[in-house]
């Protein structure tokens, strides 16, 4: 049984269903569902649009370069059947999705505490901004050397009529 990959939205495509389209230069495009076929006619971009493979990978939300990625890649050599190989194979591929699904839970934790600590410092940042009058002058001072705050001296002095 051979499964093929969307050309669209990289989803496997179960022998029966889906739809392909043959170029004239007799190159093929296979498409999960009617949504990804009209997508590829409208001529768009698969890393431009949200729900796509293309686009998690291009945004950095999904795992790129990864050796238990490379198991997943299409072969064209076919192999005549024996049963131990066919055990290996079957234990292999267990092995290597429990490997995946570590790696990947291991990705997105960083990837989520990456975006809190980036969120805690803007916060941090945005009140020192709005609190500045607290602060004493050598911080704010060693605050503008690390151009962490962008204020002009012009706005630190009161004119007094």
């Amino acid at each position: 049984m051979r499964l093929e990959k969307c050309y669209f939205c990289s989803s496997t495509i179960y022998p029966g269903h889906g739809m392909m389209f043959v170029r004239n230069d007799a190159k093929q495009f296979r498409f999960c569902r009617s949504k990804c076929h009209k997508n590829f006619k409208m001529k768009r971009n698969p890393r431009k649009v949200a729900w796509t493979k293309a686009f998690r990978s291009a945004a950095g939300k999904e795992m790129v370069v990864d050796g238990a990625l490379d198991v997943e890649r299409r072969r064209n050599v076919p192999v005549r059947y024996d049963r131990n190989v066919m055990m290996a194979t079957l234990t292999a591929m267990k092995k290597v999705a429990a490997i995946r699904a570590k790696r990947e839970f291991v990705f997105t934790k960083t990837r989520i505490t990456m975006r809190k600590k980036v969120a805690e410092k803007t916060s941090a940042l945005k009140s020192v901004k709005q609190n500045m009058e607290m602060l004493p002058a050598d911080k704010i001072k060693r605050l503008q050397e690390h151009k962490l705050l962008d204020i002009k001296e012009d706005s630190m002095d009161v004119d007094m009529v």
